[in-house]
């Protein structure tokens, strides 16, 4: 079975982060498409939350992991675009309820905060955990305006 291209984004403080994001994925055989930064430069993380966001309402990439410091400027962004659900874990047990419980399609770390191997364990939780339905659906069918 062919998985699932992931759209990355990040800003300079994610950076780091992301790289090892890129390697934890390729080490899985999982495609994945960046959407930027492509330095450790300043910049600004809408930018690159937006192309991620966007790419995800227009359907190139269904989910996402993005990063920048701490995790909420990029989230904030990405949670602007209709149909993204953008959660932001620091530990693995947060990456699978925002799964079970929220169907979130964009995870969010914070690249300041977490170190590597922190990383890997909620990626392999986010990325192993279905969504539950049931009363959750009800849920999260209630978020968009």
């Amino acid at each position: 079975m062919e998985k699932e291209l992931i759209g990355l984004a990040s800003d300079h403080a994610g950076f780091k982060l992301k790289q090892f994001v890129k390697q934890y994925l390729e080490s899985k055989g999982i495609p994945y498409k960046d959407y930027g930064t492509y330095t450790e430069e300043s910049c600004n993380y809408a930018e690159f939350g937006h192309k991620l966001g966007f790419a995800i309402e227009n359907g190139d990439v269904k989910i996402g992991i993005a990063m920048c410091g701490s995790g909420e400027g990029i989230s904030m962004t990405l949670n602007k675009h209709q149909g993204i659900r953008a959660g932001l874990c620091w530990i693995p047990e947060i990456a699978h309820l925002i799964r079970q419980h929220n169907d979130a399609n964009v995870l969010v770390m914070p690249g300041r905060f977490i170190d590597n191997d922190t990383a890997r364990q909620i990626m392999d939780e986010f990325l192993n955990t279905d969504f539950e339905g049931g009363r959750h659906k009800v849920r999260i069918d209630s978020i968009p305006l």
